[in-house]
């Protein structure tokens, strides 16, 4: 075959989407399923995030974790793929730019143990770096019933000079930093020169000017505590207290929720925890999922950036959308939290609700992850709100692989038990179809034995009937004249069956009584005619009124029956 006739078909190599998550950063990727490995994905990132390759996880996988090794051909993925990168072992470090250091500082979680000396006690406080050294003083005295011009420090450096200041530029330790605060003896007290060393740096408020005695004062309640915005106009409660409708309840909150921290966040099941169970485990077993129970409290700490830096979080939205029904309640009032312990104890024991009620205020907001099983409901893991979105993700990417071997095995037990409904089902519908075969069957039987018996007993009534006309005609026949008579008739017909009839008329009788005595023999004229042999005449069309004598049949006369047409 000349090559100008040869036509070569390539083969296009079937190339595979990856989006990849990583913290507050997003990667797209585009690999050769053929001759790719998860390695490779892990190279491209590297360089892209600048994250050691030795020192990376990469989650997600549908068929939990692969080596590096293995070639993406084998895995068998759709075309669009979403992974995650965990780093457990890096923390949250800036890039080299300046600008991208200054953006990642700012988004960082700084832990803040301050001591309140007069009393004793630490308090660990996580506040993004974006807050300023005000905001911080301003929960501390919701904490500490310490105004904000009475507050005297230590332990903030020597950087630290202006309450309008980020934690991220303030210069303090990351990831954790040590201070102390104390009622200043008097309020004429001021800021030590920054000649001092920076742990031993005592810090007043810039609003030392202000006759401010409560925290009330500053525009904030209870629920505003760090993180939040300093607004001085009270906002709306999460959830109204005794509401009586769940669904209303959740509108309001998911509303609330919304307005606080923007559009992006979980969606939550608007209804009763009830029927967010429901949904979440008694569907079919491919579609079952677990069940989050997002639990909110006002008067926590943690709230605001819990809910703003990670259930708010691209990665966390996109996990729980995938995994999990949503399910949300606010316990920041005691008529909804004893609502919640009275629910949660009738779906799921005392343990749940003994675990919600043990826990304290600042250790809200909560997260419990529930899975279905058959028996009963068991909770997986209670996220409490001082955690990190890594920590985060890897317990949710925990309870989903736990959930996960669980549903597998729910998913056989159910193919089989379908497997053995369906074999039941086409075993019932035969033996149906065979029991209505035989209905059918013996209904047409009976219905043919019924017609039998309607026609038996019709042909009988008929021959009663013909019976006893007959008998009535016999009965009407004038008597049989003697032979020695005179103008006697004789008259001899042949049946159809050859036998011979026989009978003496007088020549005066009508046709009718000789077409009446035929019919007493069981040939009525109706069925049969009577013929003459020679001529030809069918006597049966004659005027049964007329005599035999006129019928041309004396003295004698052969006739012959046959039957009509």
């Amino acid at each position: 075959m000349p090559p100008s006739s040869r036509h070569i078909v390539e083969r296009q190599p079937r190339m595979i989407n990856f989006t990849v998550e990583y913290r507050q950063r997003s990667v797209s990727l585009v690999l050769e399923e053929a001759h790719s490995t998860v390695g490779n994905i892990k190279e491209i990132l590297g360089t892209q995030l600048g994250v050691p390759v030795s020192k990376m996880q990469l989650k997600g996988w549908k068929n939990g974790d692969v080596s590096d090794s293995t070639m993406l051909k084998t895995l068998h993925l759709p075309k669009n793929n979403s992974l995650y990168v965990l780093t457990p072992d890096i923390a949250a470090t800036a890039s080299t730019s300046n600008n991208s250091a200054l953006q990642e500082s700012l988004n960082q979680n700084f832990l803040l143990v301050i001591t309140h000396r007069e009393a004793q006690r630490d308090y660990n406080l996580n506040f993004p770096g974006f807050r300023t050294i005000q905001e911080v003083k301003r929960n501390v005295s919701d904490l500490t019933n310490i105004p904000v011009r009475h507050q005297q420090w230590e332990g903030w450096p020597a950087s630290a000079s202006d309450d309008s200041m980020t934690l991220a530029l303030s210069g303090i330790s990351f990831p954790c930093h040590h201070l102390s605060v104390c009622r200043r003896s008097s309020p004429a007290i001021a800021q030590e020169p920054p000649g001092e060393e920076c742990a031993d740096v005592m810090m007043i408020s810039d609003s030392e000017g202000e006759d401010f005695e409560d925290p009330s004062e500053f525009g904030m309640d209870d629920s505003e505590l760090f993180g939040m915005s300093s607004s001085n106009c009270p906002r709306s409660p999460m959830m109204p207290e005794n509401s009586q409708n769940d669904t209303d309840a959740l509108l309001h909150f998911t509303d609330e929720f919304s307005s606080r921290y923007g559009e992006t966040h979980p969606m939550f099941f608007i209804g009763s925890l009830d029927a967010a169970s429901q949904e979440a485990f008694y569907g079919k077993a491919r579609d079952r999922k677990l069940l989050a129970i997002y639990l909110h409290n006002d008067d926590s700490v943690l709230s605001n950036v819990f809910c703003s830096q990670l259930l708010c979080a691209d990665s966390i939205v996109s996990y729980l959308s995938q995994n999990f029904v949503t399910w949300a309640w606010d316990v920041t009032e005691d008529a909804n939290k004893s609502k919640l312990l009275t629910v949660c104890s009738r779906n799921f024991g005392n343990v749940v609700a003994r675990t919600v009620r043990t826990n304290k205020t600042d250790q809200f907001p909560l997260l419990l992850i529930v899975m279905g099983k058959r028996t009963s409901n068991e909770v997986l893991n209670v996220i409490q709100g001082n955690t990190t979105l890594d920590e985060l993700l890897m317990k949710l990417m925990g309870a989903v692989e736990i959930f996960t071997a669980q549903q597998q095995e729910d998913i056989k037990d159910e193919d089989e038990r379908e497997a053995r409904e369906m074999v039941k089902k086409e075993q019932d519908e035969a033996y149906r179809l065979s029991l209505e075969a035989d209905r059918k069957k013996r209904e047409e039987q009976e219905k043919k034995e019924a017609e039998l018996v309607r026609l038996e007993q019709m042909k009988k009534e008929q021959e009663e009937e013909k019976e006893a006309l007959r008998l009535s005609l016999e009965q009407g026949l004038p008597p049989e004249p003697d032979q020695e008579a005179g103008d006697i008739c004789t008259l001899r017909i042949r049946t159809p069956s050859g036998e011979f009839l026989e009978r003496r008329f007088l020549s005066t009788c009508k046709l009718q009584v000789l077409f009446d005595f035929v019919a007493s023999k069981g040939y009525p004229s109706e069925e049969y005619k009577l013929l003459t042999t020679f001529p030809r005449r069918n006597v049966t069309d004659l005027d049964p009124g007329s005599t035999l004598l006129e019928a041309k049949l004396f003295p004698q006369e052969t006739l012959f029956l046959g039957a009509k047409e």
